[in-house]
């Protein structure tokens, strides 16, 4: 099925929705059943039956169907946010005395949560490489959590050898793919057996929803279903997952937009003799460039730049001349963004991860690519003045 019609159309033209343009969003709490039998099976089967709003409703469950479409998994389950589904994915995987790895740079509270982990004995370590896996393995390993382009520093991952590898040691595979989108990757035709994103980038596009997902096969997001995400509380509200399906109507056309303006202003920066190093697997320059152009469609616009200093105050000072680059968390919206991983994130997690001072993260939003890069330099001549 094209991406495009799912994104647009698939399961709104059903009878429930009435011939309405916007599908309806439904914001009952409770859904109540002619029989006490049919209520016994309904909460027996809470995963797919409308029971209680903390299970699923309508509204939530189109966006889980269309989700599951465009990542080409049997099922899908929202959630209230991007943690919300990676905690909730982890716990369904392992118990105490398991083990996780984890391959190379990965969203810094997802390292946070695995810490939280520890005092329920579930340990892991971190590991930049599948050789490094090797020796890192161990008896009680269970799982293997990576992102690919990873974590602020976009390293692009060979997944189906990722896969193969933890396969032939019987360990399941998640893999976070917010970055790519559906319609860039689809690490589930790669052998990847989990995959979990953030709604609240370029999916839902306009910054004003938080939300997550995880997809894969019913064996899988069944129990997760069932038990963790019941247990968690975690639920998308209705009117979020209305956001979502919005998102989805337009993600086509944005994507292609975030692509092109995205790879301009790396293009820029790649060239900039203030700029130490571009991370953009777009870039012809880039290691991983090659390895990503097999395996993804397209580029999103989220990448870093490297500048030339080890001090913070410089990095600041850089951040605090842009005019055109909003200073803020999160991406994938409509407005550029701009965030130091040096200024923002916990020195020990950030240390894990590999991360330098000089890092700056960029997302790249929907303005002309133009008024960017005259942006980003005239602050990086202004910085150049400041040393």
């Amino acid at each position: 099925m094209d991406d495009e019609w799912i994104c647009g159309r698939l399961g709104e033209d059903e009878p429930w929705m009435l011939g309405a343009v916007n599908p309806p969003v439904f914001e009952n709490s409770v859904f109540t059943f002619a029989t006490a039998g049919e209520l016994g099976e309904a909460i027996r089967n809470e995963d797919e039956r409308y029971v209680y709003w903390r299970g699923t409703n309508p509204t939530v469950d189109l966006v889980q169907r269309k989700l599951a479409a465009l990542e080409r998994a049997e099922r899908a389950k929202c959630f209230a946010s991007g943690m919300g589904a990676i905690s909730a994915t982890i716990s369904s995987l392992v118990s105490a005395g398991d083990h996780v790895l984890v391959l190379g740079a990965v969203y810094g509270p997802t390292t946070q949560f695995l810490r939280y982990l520890e005092k329920f004995g579930v340990t892991h370590t971190h590991v930049d490489d599948l050789v490094s896996c090797d020796s890192a393995i161990r008896e009680s390993t269970r799982l293997l959590y990576f992102e690919s382009p990873s974590y602020m520093r976009y390293e692009v991952f060979d997944i189906p050898a990722v896969t193969a590898w933890a396969a032939e040691r019987g360990l399941v595979t998640v893999m976070d793919n917010t970055w790519s989108t559906p319609l860039f990757q689809k690490p589930l035709t790669m052998g990847v057996d989990l995959v979990v994103h953030s709604l609240s980038k370029y999916v839902g596009g306009h910054s004003d929803l938080v939300g997550g997902v995880v997809a894969g096969p019913s064996r899988l997001i069944r129990p997760l279903a069932l038990t963790e995400y019941q247990l968690y509380g975690a639920a998308m509200s209705p009117h979020d997952a209305a956001k979502v399906i919005k998102g989805l109507r337009t993600l086509p056309v944005r994507m292609a937009a975030h692509q092109e303006r995205g790879l301009a202003v790396a293009q820029f920066l790649d060239e900039h003799p203030a700029v130490r190093r571009v991370n953009h697997p777009g870039l012809l320059s880039h290691s991983g460039h090659a390895l990503a152009a097999g395996q993804m469609s397209g580029f999103s616009s989220l990448f870093s730049l490297e500048l030339d200093t080890e001090s913070r105050e410089e990095v600041a000072g850089f951040i605090d001349l842009l005019r055109h680059f909003r200073v803020g968390v999160s991406w994938g919206g409509f407005e550029s963004l701009v965030n130091a991983p040096a200024l923002s994130t916990e020195e020990s997690v950030r240390a894990t991860m590999g991360i330098p001072v000089g890092l700056v993260r960029l997302s790249v939003g929907l303005e002309p690519a133009d008024t960017l890069i005259k942006d980003l330099g005239l602050a990086l001549e202004g910085v150049g003045r400041l040393a």
